[in-house]
């Protein structure tokens, strides 16, 4: 595969996880400002700037992948930009924080055994690039299972 396609097929997914997930994102600044959050969680404006950096690391390790023929790396790499592009119409468009917190263990599930993956194949750049997401993400699952909406007198 020509460098050209190996890059825009590497930047192709986690795209079009950010792509969906701003688009159902709309009200999120709206909603995370009414949700009842733990004293740890960071403000709004926090979250763009991070996950540029994440998606990028994200892509990095896809150009990786398709570097070689690492099919079981790829299966996991696709399923947790799914697992990634789901939560946030979960989140902030369905309101379905049970659900979301679901498809939350589940992608740092997923990413955990990306990660497994690149390291059992020898590509400790591609793992170790993913570690910051990993940490991320733990950091999101907990943060999800730890809002709650404000009673509806308050809403």
């Amino acid at each position: 595969m020509n460098s050209t396609r190996r890059a825009v097929l590497a930047a192709l997914p986690p795209l079009a996880a950010a792509v969906i997930g701003g688009r159902s994102a709309r009200n999120a600044p709206e909603v995370y400002a009414r949700l009842r959050k733990p004293g740890w969680a960071p403000p709004a404006g926090v979250f763009g700037p991070v996950w540029t950096v994440l998606y990028s690391l994200i892509g990095f390790a896809g150009w990786r992948i398709l570097g070689r023929d690492r099919r079981r790396a790829l299966a996991f790499h696709l399923a947790q930009l799914g697992l990634n592009a789901a939560w946030t119409p979960l989140f902030f468009g369905a309101g379905r924080r049970r659900a979301a917190l679901i498809v939350s263990l589940a992608l740092d599930a997923a990413v955990a055994a990306e990660m497994v993956e690149l390291l059992r194949e020898g590509d400790r750049a591609a793992a170790l690039s993913l570690a910051p997401y990993l940490a991320w993400s733990g950091f999101a699952t907990a943060l999800t299972a730890s809002v709650s909406d404000p009673p509806e007198s308050e809403g």
